[in-house]
Parts: structure tokens; C-alpha cells; sequence
């Protein structure tokens, strides 16, 4: 984004009050797929309300002695939108480990947060014929995205470059329903293997990005890897100091080129990666969202 000095006293101003900001994160609820099955599960609990209410099963108290409520949460690092930092798949360098190396002493507030935001690419991967399936994907399994598929995006948008941040539109937020409606998310994919998984870049695709001097990658899906086998992706772009932003949703309303994405996560110390908020300034010159991809 471009800045002006617009005040009196010469302090730069943000040219972003004309832009639209679009929420791109997840909701979190207990009734929503917002946790990896068999991690920790996301709750959260009433801790104290403005009064105490005893109303049988429905009783609430008010623990603090003040007339306030507050609640507490138990959450694992990767729920809902959130960012991997690279220690999220690369041991740190003495640990022996398969994949260590310096990138493992890379932990979430080690990240900065310049690195979460630029100008943002979005990659439209919804056409029906984008992944050749038969229709029908095997369960459990990822279709790739491969860098044939990007390297077609940059033949009608023009090449990536550093500093851009790409997002995968995959359109697989739409699953992200409540209750039973949510399994097709990440259940029936994970647990029961019922249903195909998301598409998620292969090797290949994540070494074109890195050549391309890209550092920050996105997806509206749950996870950057593949559904059946998640290492290698997450360990090519985090052991190159690259991170990614998972759980991302609504992507079909930024344009191809033209908006500016903006992620910023719990500073969490030690953290491999952290849960937050992320957000698009879209400008008005920006190609028109109900187009993106120029299509």
C-alpha cells in the first residue's frame, strides 16, 4: 500500500480510508470444525457472569464479584485461521531430527509480522476441471496443485514476485459448517476417509513459489498439505523460511491482483504457530471483485 502525507504536521497517512476491508478469518465455536481432529478441541467457557443466576442446569455465577463476565479458552495453536511458523514442521538444528535445520529455531513471535502481509495474488482454483478427478476424488486424498496450475494463473495475471503474498482459493471454506453439517471440513476427510481431501500444492508448486521470491503463502483450506500426506509441502516452504496462513475463508470476494492481505497472529513466545486475524484491503481501482480472476 501507498502512503501520502495528508496533516498538518507532515506524519504520513495510510491511504486506506476509501479501500474495503473484508474479514477473512474463521468463526470459533464449539460446534464448528475449527480444531484438527484429535488435537486439543477449541472450548470455550463461561468464567464469570454479572450475577449469579441459578436457573438449573443453566446456572451462572458471578465468580469475580464484580459485574462483569469473562471467559476462558482452551485452544491449540493451529485453530481456525492461523499461521504455521517454520518450528511447526523443522526440529531445531541439534536435535538430530529427520528435516532440522535453522529454520526450527524460527518460532511464532520470531516471525515478523511484515512477513504476514503484501500485496495478495489469488490463485482461483474452483473451476470443476481444475483437478482431474472423474468427478470423483479417492477418500481420505488431496488432489495437488501443481506448478503447472500456477504457472497457467501468471500466463493471464502476470508472473509472481517477492513479496507477494499468494492465496489458494480452493473454495473448501464452504464446508465450514456447523455441527454434523461440518464433518465434510476435516472429519470425513481425516477420521472416516468418506470424503476426498482438499487441494493442496505439491513439492514442485511450493519450489516455484520459493524461486519466485514468494514468502507468505495462504489457503482457505485446512491445512497446506495434503489430506494424506502433509510433511513434504509443509517441510519444503517452512525449512525455506517461508509461512503459511491456513483456515482462511470468503477469498472469492478479492480480486486476481489489486488487494492487500494483512494476517496478524497471537504473539505467542515458543509458538510453532498462532491463531489470529486476517483481513484484505481492497481498493476502489482494484479489478472488480465480482470478477476476480478476470475470468
Amino acid at each position: 500500500m501507498t502512503t501520502r502525507p495528508a496533516s498538518a504536521d507532515g506524519l504520513p497517512v495510510p491511504q486506506l480510508q476509501a479501500c474495503t476491508v473484508l474479514d477473512l478469518s474463521l468463526t470459533l465455536a464449539e460446534d464448528l470444525p475449527c480444531h484438527w481432529p484429535a488435537h486439543q478441541p477449541y472450548q470455550h467457557k463461561l468464567w464469570s457472569w454479572f450475577a449469579t443466576r441459578r436457573n438449573g442446569a443453566q446456572a451462572v455465577y458471578n465468580r469475580s464479584g464484580a459485574p462483569y463476565a469473562t471467559r476462558w479458552m482452551a485452544i491449540d495453536e493451529h485453530t481456525g485461521t492461523h499461521f504455521d511458523a517454520p518450528s511447526h514442521f523443522v526440529p531445531p538444528p541439534d536435535s538430530g531430527l529427520p528435516h532440522a535445520g535453522p529454520a526450527g529455531e524460527v518460532t511464532a513471535e520470531r516471525v515478523p509480522v511484515s512477513q504476514l502481509m503484501g500485496p495478495a495474488a489469488v490463485v482461483d482454483l474452483t473451476a470443476p476441471a481444475t483437478f482431474d478427478t472423474g468427478g470423483r476424488g479417492e477418500g481420505g486424498v488431496s488432489p495437488f496443485i501443481t506448478a503447472d496450475h500456477l504457472i497457467a494463473w501468471e500466463r493471464r495475471h502476470g508472473s509472481l514476485t517477492a513479496g507477494e503474498v499468494v492465496l489458494l482459493r480452493t473454495g473448501w471454506d464452504a464446508r465450514y459448517r456447523r455441527g454434523p453439517e461440518g464433518d465434510g471440513y476435516l472429519y470425513d476427510v481425516i477420521v472416516t476417509g468418506r470424503a476426498p481431501g482438499w487441494p493442496a500444492p505439491d513439492v514442485a508448486a511450493v519450489e516455484l513459489l520459493l524461486d519466485r521470491g514468494v514468502r507468505c503463502v495462504g489457503t482457505d483450506a485446512p491445512s497446506m498439505g495434503a489430506a494424506h500426506d502433509g510433511v513434504p509441502a509443509h517441510v519444503r516452504g517452512l525449512s525455506a523460511g517461508a509461512v503459511y496462513v491456513e483456515c482462511l475463508t470468503g477469498l472469492d470476494r478479492l480480486p486476481a491482483r489489486g488487494a492487500w492481505f494483512c494476517f496478524l497472529p497471537l504473539k505467542v513466545e515458543g509458538g510453532t504457530g498462532a491463531p489470529g486475524r486476517a483481513v484484505a484491503f481492497v481498493p476502489p481501482a482494484a479489478e472488480d471483485p465480482a470478477h476476480p480472476q478476470g475470468t
